[in-house]
């Protein structure tokens, strides 16, 4: 399936649906090639980020942002073609926005106070610390 018709789709869809569809196609752009545990980081990220009111009030919001998340660079001819990859991910996504309706006290968090990651190939001008974790080939930053 086209990327265009997922972001599409999240135009029809009633919240709390288009949110873990913007949430899970953002895990699958960024990190379907990573363990459950980066991709579950992933996802944390854009929760967080979501929590803190950065970029937006919805997940849809947050992760469409200009250039913060694939979701917003990758082309939308882009062909989502491995299905059990993204079943995964809209599973991650369900189950991080399940645990962000928790208390925060009882929120089991991967990477705490990570509000931003990168691929451990570069190292991002805005990254003014050193990673809070590295996960696969992701370095997660605590840079808000």
């Amino acid at each position: 399936m086209k990327l265009a018709w997922l972001l599409w789709m999240t135009s029809m869809l009633p919240q709390p649906l288009a949110d873990q569809t913007c949430l899970a196609t953002t895990v699958y752009l960024e990190a379907r090639s990573e363990s459950t545990i980066g991709q579950f980081a992933v996802a944390e990220v854009a929760l967080r980020r979501r929590e803190r009111g950065y970029y937006g009030k919805t997940v849809c919001d947050v992760v469409r942002a200009p250039r913060q998340f694939a979701l917003s660079t990758t082309p939308t001819s882009f062909q989502v073609t491995n299905l059990k990859a993204f079943t995964k991910a809209w599973k991650i996504a369900g189950e991080s926005m399940a645990i962000w309706k928790l208390p925060k006290t009882e929120r089991v968090m991967v990477v705490p106070g990570a509000d931003h990651f990168a691929t451990t190939s570069i190292s991002p001008k805005w990254a003014t610390r050193a990673p809070l974790r590295t996960i696969g080939e992701h370095a997660f930053y605590a840079a808000n």
